[in-house]
């Protein structure tokens, strides 16, 4: 059996860990879209669009022979705005998540969440659907640093909330998170109620693969 660290804290990915946003991110982005008379895209196929960061979910659901510079901008550019007014009409946290968070909370576990959805809508999102609960550091893709799974995001948070990386660990939905786990040495748990796959999850390095929130509550 593979010794299991002590975890101090838990740093959670956002979209599709903590909150299931998919619904409100395909409507903005086909929205988008049909302004300019562009296919658009059933909501099942965000669920691969998400998670390598805004610039990357607009290059995949336009129209291969128009991912041009300037037309990437220019939806970008709208889809920010029209996003930021419709972040929450249908997005809301996952069953069991409430629970979680709060036996996290009551077992004295530091939580945290790093995204790399643009750092301002990561703060809106957390601060109004999750605004019950505390988290110690929030942050989401910043200009600055790179976007996971570069591992920069995390060692900042471990350094900023005062915790060893082999004392965190990571849950999130996404071979991307996988990754970024491993890179900054944390204990990186896969979610099975997120956007990606269980094969992906596994082939990323995910030591443990939760499938309700309640499981990763017991683990810790």
């Amino acid at each position: 059996m593979n010794f299991v660290p002590k975890f101090k804290g838990v740093l959670f990915d956002l979209d599709g860990t903590l909150i299931d946003t998919v619904n409100d991110i395909g409507d903005a982005v086909n929205r988008t879209l049909e302004k300019r008379d562009f296919p658009t895209h059933p909501i099942f196929a965000y669920r691969e669009f998400i998670g390598d960061g805004t610039k990357q979910l607009i290059i995949r659901a336009l129209p291969k022979e128009h991912r041009i510079k300037k037309m990437i901008a220019s939806c970008l550019e709208e889809f920010m705005q029209d996003y930021a007014c419709n972040f929450n009409i249908k997005s809301k946290p996952y069953k069991g998540i409430p629970e979680l968070l709060d036996g996290l909370i009551q077992k004295n576990i530091t939580i945290a969440i790093l995204s790399n959805k643009p750092d301002t809508l990561t703060r809106k999102c957390v601060f109004s659907i999750l605004e019950k609960w505390n988290f110690d550091v929030v942050f989401g893709q910043r200009d600055h640093l790179p976007p996971k799974p570069d591992p920069a995001g995390a060692f900042e948070i471990a350094a900023k909330i005062g915790i060893d990386p082999k004392n965190i660990l990571f849950a999130g939905d996404s071979g991307v998170d996988m990754k970024t786990a491993a890179a900054a040495g944390m204990y990186p748990v896969g979610v099975s109620w997120g956007f990606r796959s269980l094969s992906e999850l596994k082939e990323n390095g995910a030591q443990l693969i939760v499938n309700n929130p309640a499981e990763l509550l017991e683990f810790i």
